[in-house]
This record gives structure tokens, C-alpha cells and sequence, in this order.
């Protein structure tokens, strides 16, 4: 099959859509299966696929013991480009329209306690790698905006990064006096590090020989630090617990939402669940003692 209009569709995606790298090779990954698929079925342009075509492909990836959630994902991969390719009239109507999606169990998102993140925070950490945990959890960065963050949208005096999240959608985030001094105590290192090996980075973080440091890096770094503490933990964990920290000390909802950089409040309201849930386990932990 002509793959013509798969280039086409990324190119829309990552030109007028703005969404990043890792997203653009998920849907690469996920309309170059399916295309696949309909090769092998003798399927000679995307205009002769059907919905039939679409059950059965979907069936296939059930069949094929995958992960829910990859499913839905995949499944919403294919609405984006069905629609675009009507949009355009490549396809006389759009077959993606009435599929059916399977329900998702609603899974709450993974938190540490104030003791876990204090435990952390001592577990002799060097200068970049304090910055590192002060930025996913006293600011609630994704590990993406963390990797991708230059000198330049640090305003140390103000005390904002300027951070660019999903869509490339730019949000300024505060961050507090002690932020600050980790910021302050990694520029000289960084300094020293670019001195020796007569770099000029614009990025942040840079590691020992004055390269980038990567999300697998910041990854790698993070599952360390929960073996440390032994709970098995990712960069994510810190961002969620940050929001339900701020949540259970009373911050608005909507004031989460903005420092998360969620574009819809739903998705922030997950993690009021998190904290009822745990009222009800100190509740009755506390009632089972007397």
C-alpha cells in the first residue's frame, strides 16, 4: 500500500499540530501496523478500507493479548488519520467513525508519601541530580519538558521556568527559594564541566562530559533512586505526587491544573481520588487501632 499518505499525515501532525517527537513515532509506529495489515489482506489504497477492515484489525491486536490501554491508543491513532484523510477527500467517507473502543479500568496514579520524598531528598544526591528531583517534584515537570529545558527559560530573579508541555503549549511554572539554590549550586558545576571540555551548551542539564542528558538518562536516574527506598518509581511518580501533595494541603483545583499544564480539568481531577483514597486508609487506620 502507498504509504504516500502516512508521510503526509505525520508531516500535518508534527507541522501544524505540534506535537512532539516520542508522539509522532508512536502514531508512526502504529498507522505503519495497520497498514501493514491491510497489505497482507490485499488491500490496494487506504480509499478501500472499510470498517469491516477496521473490526478485524482491532480484533486482531485483542487477539494478540495486547495491553488495553496500547489498544485505545492505537485505536485513536486511526481516528486521526481517517478524519484527516477525509478532510482532504483522499477517502469518500470516513470507516473510523462508528468504532467501537474498549472500556478502560480507571487506574490511579502512583504517589509517594512526604517521608518517601524526604528520603530521597538525603540520599546524598549531587547538585544536578537535587535540580533534577526538585524540578519533577516541587515543580511537576514532565520528563520531556525537563530534558528539553535551556538556560534561557530560567528567570532565577522571578523564580519562573518558562516550559514548553504537550502541543508545544507554553506554561510558566514558579518555583520556590530552595529551587533556587539548587539551580544556583548546579550553574557552577555545569560551568566547570563546560570549561573542561571547551563546550557552550544551551541545554540545562548536561551530565559529566558536558552531553545532553536524555529522558532515558533522567529514567535510569529516578529507578535508582526508588531502589533506594524500595519502591519501584519513574520520573511520572514525582509529577503525580506532587499534584496530590499540593491537592491534600488544599490548592485549588484549577491552580493544579495550570502548574500540570493539563488542557482539560478532568484529567487533573484524577488526582482527587488519590487523596480521598487516602483519607479512608488513615481514617481506618487510625479507628483500627482504638
Amino acid at each position: 500500500m502507498d504509504i504516500q499518505y502516512l508521510s503526509e499525515y505525520l508531516e500535518f501532525i508534527e507541522v501544524e499540530k505540534g506535537l512532539s517527537e516520542n508522539t509522532i513515532n508512536a502514531y508512526r509506529r502504529d498507522l505503519s501496523g495497520f497498514l501493514d495489515f491491510c497489505t497482507n489482506k490485499g488491500i490496494l489504497g487506504v480509499e478501500y478500507i472499510t470498517r469491516n477492515h477496521l473490526n478485524s484489525y482491532i480484533l486482531n491486536l485483542r487477539q494478540d493479548s495486547l495491553n488495553p490501554r496500547s489498544v485505545v491508543r492505537k485505536i485513536a491513532s486511526l481516528r486521526g488519520f481517517f478524519k484527516w484523510l477525509c478532510a482532504n477527500s483522499y477517502i469518500p467517507h470516513n470507516p473510523a467513525l462508528a468504532i467501537e473502543q474498549p472500556k478502560l479500568p480507571k487506574r490511579l496514579p502512583k504517589v509517594m508519601t512526604l517521608q518517601e520524598i524526604k528520603e530521597v531528598f538525603h540520599s546524598n544526591l549531587n547538585s544536578r541530580e537535587n535540580l533534577i528531583v526538585e524540578l519533577l517534584y516541587d515543580c511537576g515537570l514532565r520528563v520531556s519538558e525537563l530534558v528539553n529545558l535551556k538556560t534561557s527559560d530560567i528567570d532565577l530573579k522571578s523564580r519562573y521556568i518558562q516550559c514548553f508541555g504537550k502541543g508545544s503549549k507554553e506554561r510558566l511554572v514558579p518555583f520556590g527559594k530552595k529551587a533556587k539554590e539548587s539551580f544556583n549550586k548546579y550553574y557552577k558545576e555545569r560551568e566547570i564541566i563546560l570549561a573542561k571540555y571547551n563546550l557552550n551548551s544551551k541545554r540545562l542539564l548536561i551530565n559529566d562530559s558536558g552531553r545532553f542528558i536524555t529522558r532515558q538518562d533522567v529514567y535510569n536516574f529516578v529507578r535508582k533512586l526508588g531502589e533506594k527506598i524500595h519502591k519501584h518509581i519513574s520520573p511520572h511518580t514525582l509529577r503525580h505526587t506532587f499534584a496530590t501533595h499540593l491537592l491534600e494541603n488544599g490548592a485549588d483545583l484549577r491552580i493544579v491544573q495550570e502548574l500540570l499544564g493539563h488542557s482539560d480539568v478532568s484529567t487533573t481531577q484524577l488526582y482527587t481520588h488519590i487523596t480521598k483514597k487516602r483519607l479512608k486508609e488513615v481514617y481506618f487506620a487510625i479507628n483500627n487501632k482504638s
